[in-house]
């Protein structure tokens, strides 16, 4: 019997890092973990999954849809009846947890920050409500119970490669769980970093005046070995894609060091990037709403302040 079951995927045949995050999250409810671990090179992923903390491991390669995951989660619930369940918030693109807790007919805490056990045993946790204005704690009434964690919520255990334990193959019938139909699938290139992953992540925004602005910021982020974000705004003029979004409505991040540039702070794209430890923001409007977020600011025009700190930190990387 697992205390706690892990849905995770494979991504290039390694353990996607928020599944690792989830695994971390997993021990410090006091385990055992045993991860479900979905997509192609799920065997090798589960290796990872193990040597990163997990006790056991079920496997289904291939990729599936999420209600064929979902599907994939109830055997796997069958076979290790947990007491808590845990995912990412974006697992196959933020579509398995909720269609997964309705299968186990389990409560689902979305968006969580934090997880913990009470006196009682139960599932609690901590998510940000009111466009992340604020945290709100809440507690599971039912067992199993199930979450869903921001990204980068937890730190990933260290790898142990003389961990041990045992993987366990499931078939799903994918045709048979399947009211959807994939007519296309687009990947994106990716260069450096996934913006989730990113422990340095560079927002432009509204203020930047244009999409011309971004090569900078694409220039920093690869000087800071990060990864290059936008403001919805941003977004929605057309200078970046909208898989740079960051907020309410976009991604979710949670970088060491978040630098926004040109952003003003709404609350809709706090609610994105409000887990990051750092916000440093470059503004020149000094009542914008990011400088209360923000643990340093410069109250400038990015045009002369960007550039400036770029060169400095050439001529600090120069040194080394």
């Amino acid at each position: 019997m697992a205390g706690v079951l892990v849905l995770g995927e494979a991504l290039e045949g390694a353990a996607a890092a928020s599944t690792l995050e989830a695994i971390a999250a997993g021990r410090a409810l006091g385990g055992p973990v045993a991860a479900a671990i979905i997509g192609d090179g799920a065997k090798s992923a589960a290796q990872d999954a193990i040597a990163h903390g997990a006790d056991s491991a079920f496997v289904c390669e291939g990729g599936l849809g999420p209600e064929a995951a979902a599907a994939f989660a109830e055997q796997t619930a069958a076979a290790s009846a947990p007491r808590v369940v845990l995912g990412a918030k974006a697992l196959l693109d933020g579509s398995v947890m909720a269609r997964a807790a309705y299968r186990l007919g389990a409560g689902l805490l979305q968006d969580c920050a934090s997880v913990a056990l009470d006196a009682d045993g139960r599932l609690t946790a901590t998510r940000p409500v009111y466009g992340g204005n604020a945290m709100a704690a809440f507690r599971a009434s039912g067992s199993p119970a199930a979450a869903s964690l921001r990204a980068r919520a937890y730190e990933a255990l260290e790898r142990d490669d003389s961990r041990a334990g045992s993987i366990v193959p499931i078939e799903v019938d994918a045709a048979a769980h399947t009211r959807l139909r994939v007519v296309e699938r687009v990947r994106r290139p990716q260069e450096g970093v996934r913006l989730e992953d990113a422990r340095v992540v560079v927002g432009g925004g509204r203020g930047l005046g244009g999409p011309e602005a971004f090569a900078q910021l694409e220039e920093l982020a690869r000087l800071l070995r990060g990864a290059v974000g936008a403001s919805r705004a941003a977004c929605d003029a057309g200078w970046v894609p909208p898989s740079y979004q960051i907020g309410l409505t976009g991604r979710t991040v949670a970088p060491d060091l978040y630098l926004a540039v040109g952003i003003s702070g709404a609350s809709q794209h706090m609610a994105g990037c409000s887990g990051a430890r750092d916000i440093v923001a470059i503004n020149k409007d000094a009542g914008a709403n990011i400088f209360k977020e923000a643990r340093f600011g410069v109250v400038g025009d990015w045009r002369q302040v960007l550039p400036a700190f770029v060169d400095q930190l050439h001529e600090l990387l120069s040194d080394r």
